[in-house]
């Protein structure tokens, strides 16, 4: 598997740490966002086939107000069990919901995606596999491409497997000017649409014609009336977005909801019955500045665009499944 590590990650945010699990020959594996003092936390769920626990708790009128890990896991309904391990790791550590006499309920909000097409589907991430991703968090330099939550991700998949591109996790972060409220995302992306540049409409990654690396464009295939194949491969994008700021449970849903349009920005289509779209968000409230929550969210929409797009252009390919730089390189001259 091939990573980069970049500094200007999800992980400038405040009181944010990420470690992932990643197999070491099956692509699979999970991510684990730990939060170093809880955080408040909220979702927004778009897509039509969502894996996913713990988000009823999520909703603004639901009790439980702080979180202390979200895990973003390929293994399709099987890498819920991540969050088993992600849950022991924080009890050793009397990091949760106090629950009376000394016990505490770590809260682990989890989405999965569907990976399981690639290589031998019987093997996935595990509870093992979300303790060890918590014990390698750190709040450093995060990589990206085909690691973690991104180890299997594909995208182009409207049309069969068999043109597929290969996906990965990217991140994403930035400061709001005259503030010290900072903004990060993290995203995985196993979309069953095309990855485009937000700025130009290019579309960088999607479907192929078949042995052809030519990409033909999943949208221009359905206006020409092409259909989808009834039996479509595993898909589902599963976001995060973090900020420094102090908010509400309402708001940081807002920011979730808000969030999405950057994955409108740069996949299409997306929300599809095949995808299972999930959008977390989270408030360390490490500062009581002020802001705006619709800054907040449009900003979280513009950093979900452009880590989708390093998720896609730090990939590397598999056998079948070829990467970004692959395709660009053949037609584009790069």
């Amino acid at each position: 598997m091939v990573a980069n590590i970049i500094p200007n990650a999800i992980t400038a945010v405040p009181g944010v740490m990420v470690g992932h699990w990643t197999h070491p020959v099956q692509p699979t594996g999970c991510t684990v966002v730990l939060f170093d003092d809880g955080a408040t936390g909220g979702v927004d769920v778009r897509g039509g086939a969502p894996g996913t626990r713990e988000t009823d708790l999520l909703h603004p009128v639901n009790l439980v107000e702080q979180v202390h890990a979200i895990v973003l896991s390929g293994g399709s309904a099987y890498g819920l069990a991540t969050a088993c391990g992600v849950m022991r790791f924080l009890e050793e550590r009397k990091a949760g919901f106090a629950v009376g006499s000394g016990v505490v309920v770590p809260i682990v909000p989890c989405a999965v995606l569907m990976d399981l097409h690639l290589g031998d589907g019987t093997i996935r991430p595990d509870a093992a596999s979300g303790y060890q991703a918590c014990c390698v968090a750190s709040d450093g330099p995060v990589a990206e491409g085909c690691v973690g939550a991104g180890a299997g991700a594909s995208v182009g998949k409207l049309f069969g497997m068999q043109g597929a591109m290969k996906a990965g996790l990217g991140t994403a972060a930035a400061a709001i000017p005259g503030s010290d409220a900072v903004v990060g995302v993290l995203v995985a992306v196993n979309a069953a649409g095309d990855v485009l540049d937000p700025a130009s409409r290019h579309i960088l990654a999607g479907a192929r014609d078949g042995d052809d690396n030519r990409l033909r464009g999943t949208m221009a295939r359905l206006l020409a009336g092409e259909r989808p194949l009834a039996a479509v491969g595993g898909n589902t994008t599963l976001g995060l977005v973090a900020t420094n700021l102090t908010l509400s449970k309402p708001q940081v849903t807002k920011v979730a909801q808000m969030a999405h349009d950057g994955l409108a920005r740069a996949i299409d289509p997306v929300h599809t019955m095949y995808d299972g779209d999930t959008i977390f968000a989270v408030a360390t409230g490490k500062t009581a500045s002020p802001m705006d929550t619709s800054v907040v969210g449009a900003f979280a929409a513009t950093l979900m665009a452009r880590a989708v797009v390093r998720a896609v252009q730090a990939a590397a390919g598999l056998p079948g499944c070829p990467a970004w730089r692959k395709v660009a390189e053949q037609y584009n001259g790069l």
